[in-house]
C-alpha cells in the first residue's frame, strides 16, 4: 500500500514538474516575443526620457493629456505657461516642469512620426569588376 502511494506522489510530482516548466517555456517565449513588438521605439523612447529626465507618463500628468495630439499638447502647454508665469504670481519652478513635459511630448510625437513613415528600401550594393 505504502508503495502504491509513493509511486502516485512521484508521478503527480513529475506531471506537474513538467506543467510547470511548460508554462515557463511558453511565457518566456511570450516575453521574447512583447520585447521584439516593442522594437526600436521602445528604445528611442527610453532614450528621451533619459535625455530629458521626465517620463512620458510623468509628462501627460503634468500637461493633463490622455491621448497625444499635437493639437491638445499645444493648447495645454500655452494654458499651464500662461498660469504658472511669475509675473501673474505663478511659480517658476512649475513652469520649467511644463516645458519639460512639452518637449519630452514633443520628442515623443517625434518618435511616433519617425515609426509611422514608410521606411525606404536598402540600398543594393554596386558590383565592381574585379580586374
Amino acid at each position: 500500500m505504502a508503495k502504491y502511494l509513493a509511486q502516485i506522489i512521484v508521478m503527480g510530482a513529475q506531471v506537474v514538474g513538467r506543467a510547470f516548466a511548460r508554462a515557463l517555456r511558453q511565457e518566456y517565449a511570450a516575453s521574447q516575443a512583447a520585447a521584439e513588438a516593442r522594437g526600436r521605439a521602445g528604445q528611442q523612447s527610453a532614450a528621451a526620457s533619459s535625455l530629458t529626465g521626465i517620463t512620458l507618463q510623468e509628462a501627460q500628468q503634468i500637461l493633463n493629456i490622455a491621448t497625444l495630439t499635437p493639437e491638445e499638447l499645444q493648447k495645454n502647454y500655452e494654458h499651464l505657461f500662461k498660469v504658472n508665469d511669475k509675473e501673474v504670481g505663478g511659480s517658476f519652478y512649475l513652469q520649467s516642469k511644463v516645458v519639460r513635459a512639452k518637449e519630452r511630448l514633443d520628442e515623443e510625437l517625434s518618435i511616433q512620426t519617425q515609426d509611422s513613415q514608410p521606411k525606404p528600401p536598402p540600398e543594393q550594393k554596386q558590383q565592381t569588376p574585379e580586374t
